[in-house]
């Protein structure tokens, strides 16, 4: 229960809501308290023949008060649970906030469909916590500190008598809640497999159909459902025990005030009227005690659902901004980007040894050139594409950018200078206008978010872009042009248009330093010559880092470094690699001959001959 304590800061923005809705909740149970003593003297007033004028004003003041308690519930339900909705609100942006900061790691430890789960089952029970259920605790309080009151005003030993099977309720309360808390736990936690296996198989419908598996994934989900089912099972049960035992213990309480309360009217030891009060007194404080359970419920799913959510909020992010950061020289176009002794890897599991991905990897690329990566899959091209963003940062060594340290860099003047397209290309499910104007600062939201350009003019930086990217024949080709939708991720779009889509929104920006990851993967040969060839001009000026498979891509590199296990083997212009005849030599050997078997003419001889050399000279 103390991680809801961590509520308390955004109670801060609505302190007089909730302090209103506290206070009418407090005034409807003192109005609701007093139609029992009131209905009492009426019985009284009409057993001792008093003129009827004055049990018609019983009966008005019993009107207006159960009136004016109404009143009071419609508002503290408007303004508590509205309090609730905010709290909400401002702890889901909170959340979302902060996934937006958190680095690659996290996300690699914590699955889609789980973070999902969070965000919808756990927030809504947080939500029930932060309002209903504290509104019906002081509810069930005060409503049953003002029926106390005024039982104990009519008898003393029948209150104790009354009360007397209650003993037993805070053992069986703190009993229940914990089993709540453990049942509860266990079924978010499963919902959150559930969510995982749905999102990751809708996101894969393609393959599950490619391999014809259906079926097994149907029963594979009905399974996990049906654990999900037995687990709510299993908490519905014990909910469903809670709510009888409370009713049981107001029951025996209700079973003596029938049994000795009644001797005492009988015996005129207390009136009629008072024993007819007494009783709906009991039964006031009775909901309270049922509702208490109810209320322990809601605590409970929500200190649960609160220390999941706690998991995000205070997931610590490995790359941030300086407190104090240094600012970029001012330049006329690209910038300079140095590696001194860089090593980088993954976080490894506790007592394992790292997987270095780059090791000692020191060179510098002068400013406006053009900087090829080239190495075998696995050579860590990618990861070192990720260290100029600080999409990561290194363990060793340090990464500068016209001579200022990265780390001492703030992030969004970092990023600002950079178009990335990495190996994945991802598109929104929005216009294709849109996806290559995002980012653009000429079309920003009030929040600073990207607009759509749905209705409006298409700007001439995502023209020039997608002229660049070889994309605009292909949108004006599409039923909509501009404006056509593009489905989840750009299904609607093949592999080499989505790359297209992609280098177009990075060059768009117009930044001085340009990183492409494989960006070419998937056009083909025509479509990658035509590209490079309009690069050549959009990137002049500029400083572009350019990784690839296809060694062919990088031939009119201004520099080319080459990568072998995560150290830098070689490095030096085209025709000098060439001549050196080393592991760049060997690479190009080998896609020479790959592709003259893909072209189906059957291997070179000669390039089968060169490349068993260079396999044994490397052996």
């Amino acid at each position: 229960m103390k991680v809801l304590r961590r509520l308390i800061p955004y109670y801060r923005p609505y302190r007089g809501a909730l302090a209103t809705g506290l206070l009418l909740v407090v005034l409807s149970s003192a109005l609701t308290s007093v139609v029992p003593r009131l209905l009492g003297d009426a019985l009284e007033t009409m057993r001792s023949g008093a003129p009827i004028g004055r049990t018609w004003r019983l009966a008005a003041w019993m009107i207006g008060l159960a009136l004016g308690g109404g009143a009071a519930r419609y508002g503290m339900r408007e303004l508590l649970n509205g309090v609730s909705r905010w709290i909400e609100y401002d702890l889901r942006n909170d959340l979302y906030r902060h996934l937006e900061r958190l680095d690659a790691g996290f996300f690699a430890r914590m699955r889609t469909g789980e973070l999902m789960a969070r965000l919808t089952n756990d927030l809504s029970a947080v939500r029930q916590a932060a309002g209903p259920a504290i509104m019906y605790l002081v509810n069930t309080i005060f409503g049953g500190a003002f029926a106390l009151y005024f039982m104990l005003r009519i008898d003393h030993r029948l209150t104790a008598l009354a009360l007397l099977p209650m003993v037993v309720l805070p053992f069986l309360t703190l009993y229940l809640g914990r089993k709540i808390h453990d049942r509860f736990e266990e079924v978010q936690s499963h919902f959150g497999k559930v969510t995982t296996l749905t999102q990751e198989n809708l996101s894969g419908v393609r393959v599950v159909r490619a391999y014809r598996q259906e079926a097994p994934e149907i029963a594979r989900f009905r399974e996990m459902s049906a654990v999900y089912m037995d687990k709510n099972m299993a908490l519905a049960r014990l909910y469903g025990a809670m709510q009888p035992s409370y009713g049981l213990l107001a029951g025996l309480g209700a079973l003596v005030v029938l049994g000795f309360g009644g001797t005492l009217a009988a015996r005129g030891r207390i009136s009629v009227g008072s024993f007819v009060a007494f009783g709906m007194y009991l039964a006031l404080l009775t909901w309270p005690l049922i509702a208490l359970g109810w209320v322990t419920n809601l605590f409970q799913r929500g200190a649960t659902s609160m220390a999941r959510l706690l998991e995000i909020l205070d997931a610590p992010a490995s790359v941030t901004s300086p407190a104090v950061a240094r600012a970029l020289p001012p330049a006329a176009s690209g910038r300079s980007i140095e590696f001194r002794g860089v090593g980088f890897h993954y976080p490894a599991r506790e007592g394992a040894e790292p997987r270095w991905l780059l090791r000692d990897v020191s060179f510098t690329i002068p400013s406006g050139s053009t900087v090829g990566i080239v190495g075998a899959t696995g050579a860590g091209k990618s990861a070192l594409m990720d260290l100029i963003p600080r999409f990561h940062d290194p363990q060793e060594g340090e990464i500068l950018v016209d001579g200022v340290p990265t780390r001492e860099i703030a992030l969004d003047a970092l990023r600002a200078e950079i178009g990335y397209v990495p190996q994945e290309s991802l598109l929104f499910s929005d216009t294709i206008g849109s996806n290559v104007a995002y980012g653009l600062a000429s079309h920003p939201l009030p929040d600073g978010l990207t607009a759509s350009v749905r209705d409006e003019t298409v700007p001439e930086e995502a023209r020039f872009a997608a002229g660049v990217a070889q994309l605009e024949e292909t949108i004006d080709g599409f039923p909509k042009g501009w404006r056509t939708m593009l489905g989840e991720r750009g299904i609607n779009l093949s592999g080499g248009q989505k790359q297209r889509a992609a280098l177009a929104r990075a060059l768009a920006r117009r930044p001085r330093i340009v990183l492409l990851d494989d960006a070419l993967s998937a056009v083909d040969s025509h479509t990658e010559a035509e590209i490079l060839s309009s690069l050549r001009s959009a990137l002049a000026g500029r400083t572009a880092v350019i990784a690839s498979h296809r060694i062919s891509a990088l031939r009119d590199a201004t520099w080319i470094i080459v990568l072998d296990e995560g150290r830098v083997v070689e490095q030096g212009r085209h025709a000098e690699l060439m001549r050196a005849q080393g592991r760049y030599w060997r690479l190009l050997r080998r896609q020479e001959l790959e592709e003259s078997i893909a072209r189906g003419g059957g291997p070179d001889e000669e390039l089968l001959a060169e490349a068993d050399a260079a396999d044994s000279i490397a052996s």
